[in-house]
């Protein structure tokens, strides 16, 4: 049925119901799991929404981000293969769009199903924070299951 499922995660219990359900359906129907974090890349200055700083101290902040990221994705490829998943491959998208990011990354993995989860925010809160998973399903040509 399905050749290779992305799990989208940020490392939260909610999304943690996610990686479990995409890894029991991979397990299930004998998909790859492609694991992806996007890391959000950090505003350098003023006129970005930040404090400035100095070179130094911003790459060191954005590495710090980035390895936090590589982290939660290769944790959710290690739970994976220590299920039996064939195959599992952690990815890490730098970006400050998500859902494009997500949406970018099933693309060029191959990817035949979007695996994520929805906070399932309503109202005023849903337009005010948005909603990552509504512009995934939205815009990608890819399907998408989504969890709650």
């Amino acid at each position: 049925m399905y050749k290779r499922v992305l799990v989208a995660t940020d490392g939260s219990s909610l999304s943690d119901k996610a990686v479990a359900a995409a890894i029991d359906l991979a397990l299930l129907t004998g998909a790859e799991l492609v694991s992806v974090n996007v890391a959000h890349i950090q505003p350098y200055g003023y006129f970005e929404g930040s404090m400035l700083l100095n070179q130094t101290d911003f790459e060191a902040n954005q590495k710090h981000v980035e390895q936090a990221a590589q982290r939660v994705a290769d944790a959710v490829r290690d739970t994976a293969l220590a299920k039996g998943v064939r195959r599992a491959d952690a990815v890490v998208m730098k970006s400050n769009q998500v859902a494009e990011a997500i949406i970018h990354a099933a693309k060029n993995q191959d990817c035949d199903l979007i695996v994520m989860a929805s906070h399932g925010r309503r109202s005023l809160a849903r337009l005010l924070l948005g909603s990552e998973t509504l512009h995934v399903l939205t815009h990608s040509h890819i399907p998408v299951l989504v969890l709650r």
